[in-house]
């Protein structure tokens, strides 16, 4: 028989991992969703300026210039930046004109990331009243721009951010994407994002609008000119400069595939890990965060077996319900197979090598890639 003590110790760190799990479901059921608008009436729409910023984009970009072509917004311009493209990406641009404006993407300038350098560039030949940043992998209902708007309006928001389904074709898109969500919901607490009195503060580079006078305000592009989670930094100045912030998901009305093989997707997500900015006390946090809120638990139904516990053995089994349940839920949400959401485990152990891998290049103080281009860490 087990000492009280320690069945009494594993009964209240299973109520706090119930408790951190139970934290993804609540901000997910608080996430509003953005749905498409009543048709257009006689009022008058500000200009919006769309700008994409674009580096070998020639598959993507198409269906992006074309969906942006298509939107029943009156007044909208629509920029791409190309940022010194190797493929086709200048002639998809060029085809589409005059509808689509074509900018060569000065040369990069010390310190600063590509994207941060090309948003910018747009941003200051644009001519909208709104600045719309969005990027050439997404597709896009022939709404959401004026929902988008009209939502902010009502909202007298200064910064208006869309998260997009998530489309998924691989195995590993499908087993790892769902838990993706759920983190992010977590880490940035995006519900709360919303309320005013609230310090949480994100924003989806995928479909990122800003009313230029705010956008100017906190210093634009500029002021996070070495950011690589750049639309993050930027909703931060938003949220220190005292301006509104609005994030829904709106999955009938924008949808992208972020990574196409499991190479691109691992490398994509260990960009994401913590871009310039590392933290080896936040990473290893992370790490641990992992095994004891996502492996751990399941490890309490066989120790109440093997050690004759019942407290142990009816938690244990709840744990195991809970997690694959809550899972399962999570996947079916992002348009995917309950399935995969069983098979959960295996995708914390996609995110706990990706995390291991990201405290070991940050701790050598090896250099973020993307796009070809390479940024160091900050001091």
């Amino acid at each position: 028989m087990l000492d009280d003590w320690v069945v009494i110790s594993v009964l209240a760190a299973c109520a706090l991992v119930l408790v951190y799990q139970g934290i993804a479901i609540v901000l997910a059921l608080q996430m509003p969703r953005l749905d498409r608008p009543a048709p257009t009436g006689s009022r008058r729409y500000p200009k919006i300026t769309a700008i994409v910023a674009a580096r070998n984009e020639e598959l993507d970009l198409p269906g992006c210039l074309d969906g942006l072509i298509a939107q029943d917004y009156p007044d909208l311009e629509i920029i791409v930046v190309d940022g010194g493209s190797s493929d086709g990406t200048r002639e998809v641009a060029l085809a589409r004109a005059p509808r689509v404006r074509l900018i060569d993407e000065p040369p990069l300038p010390d310190g600063w990331v590509g994207k941060n350098w090309a948003c910018r560039t747009g941003a200051h030949a644009a001519t909208g009243e709104w600045l719309l940043f969005t990027d050439a992998d997404m597709s896009y209902d022939p709404t959401v721009v004026r929902a988008a708007y009209e939502w902010g309006e009502r909202e007298r928001s200064d910064l208006v951010t869309l998260a997009s389904r998530i489309e998924m074709g691989s195995f590993w898109e499908r087993l790892v994407m769902p838990m993706y969500t759920q983190m992010v919901l977590t880490y940035f607490r995006a519900p709360r994002v919303n309320r005013d009195s609230s310090n949480a503060a994100m924003a989806n580079g995928q479909f990122l609008m800003a009313r230029r006078d705010a956008y100017e305000r906190v210093g634009g592009h500029d002021a996070i000119r070495d950011a690589v989670l750049e639309d993050v930094r930027l909703a931060q100045e938003f949220r220190r400069a005292g301006l509104r912030l609005r994030v829904a998901w709106a999955p009938d009305l924008l949808s992208t595939r972020m990574y196409r093989d499991r190479h691109e997707l691992f490398e994509g997500l260990l960009r994401n890990m913590h871009g310039t900015r590392f933290s080896a006390g936040r990473e290893a946090g992370f790490l641990l965060g992992l095994i004891g809120f996502f492996w751990l638990p399941l490890g309490v139904l066989p120790f109440g077996l093997w050690n004759g516990s019942l407290p142990l053995i009816v938690v244990g089994g709840f744990l195991w319900i809970a997690l694959f349940a809550k899972h399962a839920g999570f996947a079916r949400a992002t348009k995917g197979s309950a399935l995969y959401g069983l098979l959960f485990p295996a995708a914390v152990g996609f995110y706990v090598v990706l995390v291991s891998v990201s405290l070991v290049q940050g701790l050598r103080r090896r250099p973020v890639l993307w796009k070809g281009r390479r940024y160091p860490l900050a001091p």
